[in-house]
């Protein structure tokens, strides 16, 4: 590793702190070579204290659908060499699968990570001017300047509400303004137009829209269902899971399918590890704000 990339890992350390990190760490109790699929690893943050545990990096697999992510983590493991792949969660989950490869530890973190949501360019945050962009896959040809100026009124209102949880009323508001404002070309407009219609709000007024948007660009929820499923058969006996959700949406999601898993009797995939979600303390929630919204479900692969 060179001088340049040393600097910019460290740099990359600072700025991304990861969410419910000892919680993870001890819910998940890694033990000297057992194998561990990332499926969300971000900038590695959860995996290193993993790795440090297990000591298998040949039995790693860490996966991102960002390449600025992915282009870290190559950087960063140069010479352990896990598998680091490219591509989103359920697809990673269903080639391993289809694979025959099982795991002692799968960890999950649905969240948008810090760089993301930092990066001007990336077009996620009203708290930056960009191009309106959200796409956590650069390849992919959907982004939220698409959403906002080719979607029609009823489309918008309808993600408004079910990704956003906006009252059926306002989300048609909000849309009916949108189109009326056509083009919109930046985080800066859009957050804006929706602000005119708002009244005073202890968040941003653009906070939900900007949710369903990103929700909608990424496809969050149908990868989330479309993945959970596969992941009991990605589970050696034994094995532990663990999922990090950051709105209602997502950890209603998990929490129905670990219940579902766990209540089917004798062919019951999954032994629940937590009957409620952890959440960050408050020595926690001092040094990372962004971890107030994080909740952690743990389980584990039943023989």
């Amino acid at each position: 590793m060179n001088g340049f990339e040393q600097c910019i890992i460290e740099e990359m350390n600072q700025i991304h702190i990861p969410v419910l990190l000892d919680n993870v760490v001890s819910g998940l109790h890694p033990a000297l070579g057992e194998t561990y699929l990332d499926l969300t690893a971000g900038y590695g943050g959860h995996a290193d204290r993993i790795l440090e545990v297990t000591q298998n990096y040949k039995g790693a697999v860490l996966n991102d659908r960002d390449a600025n992510a992915v282009d870290y983590l190559k950087a960063k493991y140069q010479k352990e060499k896990p598998e680091i792949t490219h591509d989103t969660f359920y697809n990673t989950a269903l080639r391993l699968l289809e694979s025959g490869t099982k795991f002692d530890i799968i960890l999950a973190d649905f969240g948008v990570s810090s760089p993301q949501l930092d990066k001007t360019e990336r077009g996620f945050s009203f708290t930056h001017d960009a191009r309106l962009d959200m796409r956590m896959d650069a390849r992919q040809d959907l982004d939220a300047w698409e959403v906002v100026n080719r979607w029609s009124e009823r489309k918008l209102t309808d993600i408004f509400v079910r990704y956003g949880e906006e009252s059926e009323g306002r989300a048609r508001l909000l849309a009916r303004q949108i189109t009326h404002h056509r083009p919109i070309n930046t985080t800066a407009e859009l957050a804006d137009i929706i602000k005119q219609k708002s009244g005073y709000s202890r968040t941003h007024p653009a906070t939900k829209v900007f949710q369903a948007i990103r929700i909608a660009v990424n496809d969050e929820l149908g990868e989330i269902t479309e993945t959970l499923p596969l992941l009991p058969k990605l589970l050696n006996p034994g094995g532990r899971v663990g999922i990090i959700s950051f709105h209602s949406l997502e950890d209603r999601l998990v929490k129905e399918y670990f219940k579902h898993a766990s209540k089917q009797g004798i062919e019951s995939e999954l032994r629940l590890l937590t009957k409620k979600p952890i959440v960050a303390g408050s020595t926690e929630l001092a040094i990372n704000p962004r971890a107030r919204s994080a909740k952690l479900r743990l389980a584990e692969r039943l023989s």
